[in-house]
């Protein structure tokens, strides 16, 4: 069963405010109708939407994360179309439908005692919808770039990459928090700890987690497993600069192996100061910072996925930021 909806040049020319003497990536890039016709395509870039918040909503946080994908494509279609910006490397291939699931979140009444437990059966539906998905991709020889919803879709980007080589891999997450939660119901808090339970998550390595919102148990369960768990704090980095940045990355790098080893890329948006997200923060990395982090990490051969997530457009005091946000991210990626 297909559980993405392919975008049309139409839809995204839709997105795409034309200009006289100039073109939009918007009018540039391809997209394709189905999975035969991704395959013979030479771009090595797929890029994909996930409109959804029911892992956040499953793990006490607010919604809104569903509105990323439109925002970020938006903005992305109408960057510029130059030499610079590579649109040959980049098929838009549309979204995983989740508009079921999110009808169906809407009627569980959240008075119900057992309403984060019905959110998580829901998240378990879209695992398999995520994960399927991104086997597809990752076997057609691409690298899916995957936007919007929460980070519960770190577990289906896992669990596809790692199905689609054959084993598990490892990751690099950019994140104020591990989302190394307890194995309950599926939430936007548990991805992680999910695939390395079932085996798709070998090793792990968070960049600048915050003291204040890690807890006791959680660094200890990460420091009694050094071989597969590896962490740095952004206090570390940013405040007493115990550690630099560019050292922090290369820390990272070592420990996966990235030269020898299939990884995929996290970046949760909460991660970057004052960027609307349901745990945005006041005192973050700069987006500067995480284009560091993706750029180098994404251009790198063993790179599986890249999975930029958690941007809620209400939570910004301008919603177009968010949406350039992410588009500088994007172009980030294929521009290397």
């Amino acid at each position: 069963m297909d559980f993405v909806r392919f975008y049309s040049e139409k839809e995204l020319a839709q997105l795409t405010s034309s200009r006289a003497g100039e073109e939009k990536l918007g009018a540039a890039v391809k997209t394709v109708s189905n999975w035969e016709e991704l395959k013979n395509t030479q771009s090595k870039y797929v890029l994909l939407g996930i409109p959804e918040d029911i892992g956040i909503r499953a793990n006490h946080g607010k919604p809104g994360a569903r509105d990323a994908w439109v925002s970020g494509l938006q903005s992305f279609c109408n960057i510029q179309n130059n030499l610079l910006t590579k649109a040959e490397n980049l098929i838009v291939l549309g979204e995983i439908d989740c508009k079921t699931q999110m009808e169906q979140a809407e009627k569980i009444d959240e008075e119900d005692p057992h309403y984060f437990e019905k959110l998580g059966e829901l998240v378990t539906q879209i695992d398999d919808k995520v994960s399927e998905t991104i086997k597809r991709i990752v076997q057609a020889n691409k690298t899916p770039i995957i936007i919007g919803g929460g980070h519960n879709n770190s577990f289906g980007n896992l669990k596809g990459a790692s199905q689609a080589i054959g084993k598990g891999i490892n990751c690099v997450n950019f994140d104020a928090h591990t989302d190394f939660r307890t194995l309950e119901h599926r939430h936007s808090g548990n991805g992680f700890s999910f695939a390395y339970e079932d085996g798709y998550l070998n090793k792990y390595s968070i960049v600048g987690i915050h003291r204040n919102y890690t807890s006791k148990a959680v660094f200890e369960m990460m420091d009694a497993n050094p071989e597969r768990i590896q962490y740095s704090i952004f206090e570390d980095i940013a405040i007493s600069e115990k550690i630099a940045f560019s050292k922090a990355l290369q820390h990272a790098d070592e420990f996966l192996h990235t030269k020898t080893d299939y990884f995929g890329v996290e970046l949760d948006l909460d991660a970057i100061e004052n960027i609307g997200s349901s745990a945005m923060t006041p005192n973050g990395f700069t987006l500067t910072e995480a284009r560091k982090f993706l750029t180098y990490f994404s251009e790198k051969q063993n790179c599986k996925y890249i999975h930029i997530c958690e941007g809620a457009p209400a939570f910004s005091s301008n919603s177009g930021q968010l949406g350039k946000t992410i588009s500088y991210l994007i172009s980030d990626c294929i521009a290397s």
